[in-house]
């Protein structure tokens, strides 16, 4: 480029940029970004995207479409470490996801499964943007409707690490988890077949006799504590109140996305 070109060039961008800056912007139009850690699994995380989607343009109707970045993980590859116990390991790998979502301008960071809130903290600190916590969110929902002991359906790190069972208390609910006989079929179910896009009518049935089973121990509702449950049953057709964690994470980021609303996970 001929220096003269270079310098009408230059010129050219510094006058729109001075544009750009006097231009005053509506705030009530505008939307925070959204960063989504993806892909434990895919299926799920396309739910996320159209709910998301789908509660921005109901907000604001016309074309309008949710502001989202995403980092979608190798689902084989954060398996392994959680079937090897290498929690350090796959923390470190959902934070630097995390961190990249933040360089490419996100304003909060969703991690779009349960059981990796195992690893929140560190992911939250490695990313250094707020992040929306599925656990406190559906623990809100909860008290909102005065409910105190959920049952839990999970995956099998999720109802028995006790992550989720402890950040549940701090917000005054006592979750009941399945037996373990129970608790292992749902596991496997989640893993073998909704991971996989399979849905069957005899899961669905395995799910809800757990249901009822809890039912008659005094249970007051029931979360779908994986973002895959929601494939297989639905949460309002249930014999218990039911509160899908999958619609209730996706709305928080759609509220943080919109408004003010503000979000700390300190203990």
């Amino acid at each position: 480029m001929q220096p003269e070109n270079h310098e009408k060039t230059h010129a050219v961008f510094v006058a729109a940029m001075a544009f750009l800056s006097s231009i005053k912007l509506d705030k009530g139009k505008l939307m925070k970004r959204i960063g989504l850690i993806g892909g434990m699994s895919w299926e799920s995380t396309a739910t996320y995207y159209r709910m998301i989607n789908e509660a921005v343009r109901d907000s604001r109707g016309g074309l309008v479409s949710a502001d989202i970045v995403m980092h979608s993980l190798d689902f084989s590859e954060v398996v392994a470490l959680q079937k090897a116990d290498r929690w350090d390991e796959a923390g470190a790998l959902l934070g630097a996801a995390g961190a990249r979502l933040a360089n490419a301008g996100a304003d909060c960071v969703l991690i779009c499964t349960n059981t990796m809130h195992l690893v929140a903290d560190t992911v939250e600190k490695m990313s250094g943007v707020a992040l929306i916590d599925i656990i406190d969110e559906t623990a809100a929902a909860l008290k909102a409707d005065g409910r105190r002991k959920p049952l839990l359906l999970a995956t099998r790190y999720t109802m028995e690490h006790g992550f989720y069972t402890d950040r549940m208390r701090q917000h005054g609910v006592d979750l009941v988890v399945p037996e373990a006989d129970d608790r292992a079929a749902i596991h496997d179910i989640i893993f073998g077949e909704l991971c996989q896009g399979e849905i069957k009518s005899c899961s669905r049935e395995r799910y809800l006799a757990v249901i009822e089973k809890a039912r008659a121990l005094g249970v007051d509702s029931v979360i779908l504590g994986c973002t895959e449950i929601s494939l297989l049953i639905d949460p309002d057709a249930l014999p218990l109140p039911g509160y899908d964690s999958t619609a209730i994470h996706a709305k928080a980021a759609v509220d943080f996305a919109l408004g003010d609303k503000a979000f700390d996970r300190a203990a």
